[in-house]
């Protein structure tokens, strides 16, 4: 998979943590090597609707997936945390 900086990105799984989920989009923002040798991380930025942002993560490389053509987006409601 041949990923760029600030491209858009799909997550592959849940991050219950965040509140995110399967399908949620995000911005490939950094890359990150593992400093036990293991897979490399992404660091995304995730936005609501709006553009503004809800939260910066670190996954593995595999965690994500790019965009196709194919695809459309959605809407989910997102609760912050108070």
């Amino acid at each position: 998979m041949n990923l760029e900086l600030y491209q858009q990105v799909c997550l592959n799984y849940d991050l219950p943590e965040y509140q995110l989920k399967k399908g949620d989009i995000a911005t490939l923002i950094d890359f990150a090597t593992h400093p036990h040798n293991q897979e490399e991380g992404c660091i995304l930025e995730v936005f609501n609707a709006l553009g503004e942002s809800i939260h910066v993560v670190a996954i593995p490389k595999s965690w994500i997936v790019s965009l196709q053509s194919n695809q459309i987006f959605s809407v989910r409601t997102f609760a912050l945390a108070s």
